[in-house]
């Protein structure tokens, strides 16, 4: 009998290391895209050989393979597969090999490339997701009582836009006291929110572009001191890639990429943040000057920027810009002095959504859409006074997203906003123009 039981035993845990050894843990998800080039991003359950196998859907008897990767501890088991073969205007289904062997697919594994534009057509018009703040719950780590986390079926209605890519503006998970006093932890942290069912979805059905804020940064409010703040990074990065991640010689996890006629500064409101003041910086010399000396040049219809803090909220509450006086009054005294039309930052922290504009005595207008929270708490009863407000464009008690739509012509090219609930239904609608 003893011999037996453990006979099952053995058998049960071979069966459980093939299940392993045969399956992902997270992933795929898609990530950035460039002209020529996109990458998948997967996570083992353990160190394994991956691999990208990827084909047009116009000949499909023609197969491509990345790069082989083999995942390690270090990066918590995570890959990074770059297709590099593509061509443009085309869509591409693919399949995940672990191991040598094909893992489970599903329907909503293609991608489609960017078409050539420029000089020969109207820019194309998109969509795109914004939203921030993303509490996963864990109960053995949560603080006592009513959980903080919910309603996670947003990312369901998420993945039901016709959209092209997520902007996921700071706070993506919570590091807790367990997590940020080592790497183990933070990697953790990210794995198990990654980790969250009802957002596999949306991760495989559109590219995914993120910049950080405190939460998955450090603990609240961290600023530049934070003693793991590569360790930080490095677990970000493998958990969000990117191409272009360090641009302006940035240190942080500052990035770019542009979509159609738009322009997209992904900015890093951490890595250089010091203690709130007049003389303080939440963005930096390195990055200021990046980001001012981009704005100018750029060519964009739009220029959206990325940042885990408002910028024009003029309540000088939490981590708002205003509280760094002469670092927001130079930011924005740039965009009027040099005319930089189409600047419109993209926002999250708050737990309640909003738009503010400034307008200048020239007449050019500033925007920022604030896009909070996805999955943690919601703020009720907002009594901020935001004098940039927008009026009738706060949102307050509800879980949210944004679904941001560039269209139209020319010099009737707008930006259209449309804020929604867990189910996918419209709370409020507004249009920005150039």
């Amino acid at each position: 009998m003893i011999k037996r039981s453990l006979i099952l035993i053995v058998m049960l845990v071979l069966n459980l290391s093939s299940t392993f050894a045969q399956s992902l843990k997270n992933g795929p998800m898609l990530t950035y895209l460039a002209m020529r080039e996109t990458a998948i991003w997967v996570q083992t359950h353990q160190s394994s050989d991956v691999q990208l196998r990827y084909w047009s859907t116009t000949t499909p008897n023609k197969k491509y393979h990345s790069e082989p990767i083999k995942t390690s501890k270090a990066h918590a088991f995570t890959a990074t597969l770059v297709a590099d073969s593509l061509d443009l205007g085309t869509t591409y289904l693919y399949e995940v090999l672990l191991n040598g062997k094909v893992v489970k697919s599903f329907p909503d594994q293609k991608f489609t490339t960017k078409s050539l534009w420029k000089w020969r057509t109207d820019a194309p018009d998109f969509s795109f997701l914004a939203g921030s703040c993303s509490y996963i719950n864990e109960t053995a780590y949560d603080r006592p009582g009513k959980p903080y986390g919910g309603d996670y079926e947003t990312f369901t209605s998420m993945a039901k836009e016709d959209a092209r890519f997520m902007v996921w503006l700071g706070d993506n998970t919570y590091l807790r006291e367990s997590d940020w006093d080592s790497k183990s932890g933070i990697q953790h942290r990210f794995t198990h929110s990654r980790s969250t069912p009802e957002m596999q979805s949306l991760l495989r059905k559109m590219h995914n572009y993120a910049t950080w804020d405190d939460h998955d940064y450090g603990p609240n409010d961290s600023e530049w001191t934070y003693p793991l703040k590569h360790e930080a990074k490095q677990t970000f990065m493998d958990f969000f890639p990117s191409n272009t991640y360090g641009a302006g010689h940035s240190e942080g996890v500052t990035s770019f990429f542009d979509w159609s006629d738009c322009d997209f500064f992904m900015m890093d409101d951490r890595w250089y943040r010091t203690s709130q003041g007049q003389d303080g910086q939440m963005l930096g010399n390195q990055q200021m000057d990046w980001l001012i000396t981009s704005l100018r040049s750029s060519l964009a219809r739009f220029k959206f920027v990325a940042i885990g803090s408002q910028v024009l909220n003029s309540s000088k509450s939490k981590e708002n810009h205003i509280n760094y006086t002469n670092e927001r009054t130079a930011l924005l005294q740039a965009i009027e002095k040099y005319n930089i039309k189409g600047v419109i930052f993209l926002t999250g922290d708050r737990h309640h959504s909003e738009i503010s504009k400034v307008q200048f005595e020239t007449g050019l207008e500033v925007y920022d859409i604030t896009t909070s929270p996805l999955a943690a708490g919601a703020a009720t009863n907002v009594k901020e006074i935001n004098n940039n407000r927008i009026e009738g464009s706060l949102i307050d008690g509800k879980r949210n997203y944004a679904v941001i739509t560039v269209k139209g012509k020319g010099e009737e090219r707008i930006v259209e906003v449309v804020y929604k609930d867990k189910d996918g239904v419209e709370l409020k609608r507004f249009v920005i123009k150039n």
